[in-house]
C-alpha cells in the first residue's frame, strides 16, 4: 500500500477526531451509558495511534534499524494531540471543557494501540 494513502488515511482520521472533539456537544444525542465519553476517547486514540503507526512504519522502512521509532513517534504524537485537543476544548468551545481524565483515556488508547500493533506486527508489515 502506498505511503501517500496511509498518510492521507491518518490525516483523515485526525481530522475526524478533531471535528468530533471540537464540535458543539449540544448537537450530540445524549447516551445513558456509564463512562461513554472515556470509551470514545480511548477508541479515538486507539485508532489514531494505529493509523499513524501504519504510516510511520512505511515512511521509516529501510531508514530505521528497528520499528520502535514508528511506535514511539505515533504514541508521543497521539498523547500530545490529545492534550492539545483538551486545551482547545477549554479555550475555544462553549459546550465542552478540558478534562484530565480524557487525557488519561487518550493515553490509554494510545498505549493499547501500540501494543496491539506490536502484537499484529507480521500482518502490519505486509501492508
Amino acid at each position: 500500500m502506498p505511503k501517500q494513502f496511509l498518510l492521507l488515511w491518518a490525516i483523515i482520521c485526525s481530522g475526524v477526531i478533531t471535528y468530533f472533539c471540537l464540535t458543539d456537544s449540544s448537537n450530540i444525542p445524549a447516551v445513558n451509558f456509564p463512562s461513554i465519553d472515556k470509551i470514545v476517547h480511548f477508541c479515538f486514540h486507539f485508532g489514531f495511534t494505529i493509523s499513524w503507526i501504519l504510516f510511520f512504519k512505511k515512511e521509516l522502512k529501510g531508514k530505521a534499524p528497528d520499528d520502535y521509532k514508528a511506535y514511539l513517534i505515533s504514541f508521543i504524537f497521539s498523547v500530545f494531540f490529545g492534550i492539545t485537543i483538551e486545551i482547545l476544548q477549554g479555550v475555544f468551545t462553549v459546550t465542552r471543557a478540558s478534562d484530565v481524565t480524557d487525557v488519561l483515556a487518550n493515553a490509554l488508547g494510545a498505549v493499547v494501540g501500540v501494543f496491539t500493533a506490536i502484537a499484529f506486527k507480521k500482518q502490519i508489515d505486509k501492508i
